[in-house]
């Protein structure tokens, strides 16, 4: 079809529209001239032209229903929305606690770890401690075991006790003997009328030992001092011991 003839088409349909509604419009204004007591001749004219009426109002509640539902829909697709993100915001609320409370569990953990590793360090510390005290108390005893008072009895004891620690034979009863016949228990004796001393050498302390022999006979751990008591004797008794077996076989001038 050329252009033409599509305008004269469309012309024709705007004029039979332009008509239905010039119709319509005549219809309305007849129907509200009649008056309310109008006859049935009146009536009877103005009913051919109800029809349209009755037929544009149909299609406009057409309309209606179709927005109607198009709204209806739309609420519900909104509502579905919500309802989705509503849902993915309680699943990450979920989700967030959940991490919250794992990284809660994980610090009591690690705070609980801590916690015991400061008390075994603690413990460890503490027995450490307790440890060294009682090294010192097992020291400071061990320095102060024994003492002996500066007398003869004193001296003796010491002397047995050293002679003990070094493998000397020789009883209390043997030295005391030895030593009351020898000096009478004075540890400054000295023998200045024998042989040895006309020899140069005189004997000397508690149990009359020449100075030689002290000298080669002397125990470690005592003094070099001829003179002192535990010095003299333990010298002495290792002397009786390497010649006689023993101090206590001793019973005269050796």
């Amino acid at each position: 079809m050329s252009v033409r003839g599509r305008r004269r088409a469309l012309n024709k349909r705007n004029k039979i529209a332009i008509g239905g509604v010039a119709v319509l419009g005549a219809t309305a204004v007849a129907l509200s001239a009649v008056p309310s007591n109008a006859g049935t001749v009146t009536t009877a004219e103005a009913a051919p032209a109800a029809a349209p009426v009755a037929l544009g109002a149909e299609r406009v509640e057409n309309v209606r229903a179709s927005v109607t539902d198009q709204l209806a829909t739309a609420s519900l697709k909104v509502g579905a929305v919500e309802a989705r993100q509503k849902a993915a915001a309680e699943a990450a609320a979920r989700k967030a606690a959940a991490k919250k409370a794992a990284a809660e569990a994980v610090a009591k953990r690690k705070a609980a770890a801590k916690a015991a590793a400061q008390r075994k360090a603690e413990l460890a510390r503490q027995a450490k401690e307790a440890a060294s005290r009682s090294a010192q108390r097992a020291q400071v005893k061990k320095a102060a075991v024994k003492t002996y008072p500066n007398t003869l009895d004193g001296w003796i004891r010491q002397s047995l006790d050293i002679m003990e620690s070094k493998g000397i034979p020789g009883s209390y009863h043997g030295l005391h003997r030895n030593i009351m016949r020898e000096s009478s228990g004075n540890p400054k004796a000295i023998n200045d009328w024998d042989i040895n001393a006309v020899n140069g050498v005189p004997s000397k302390g508690l149990l009359q030992v020449i100075p030689p022999t002290f000298q080669a006979y002397h125990v470690p751990g005592t003094s070099w001092n001829i003179y002192d008591p535990v010095a003299n004797i333990t010298a002495a008794a290792n002397y009786a011991a390497d010649r006689y077996g023993s101090i206590d076989n001793v019973f005269s001038a050796y």
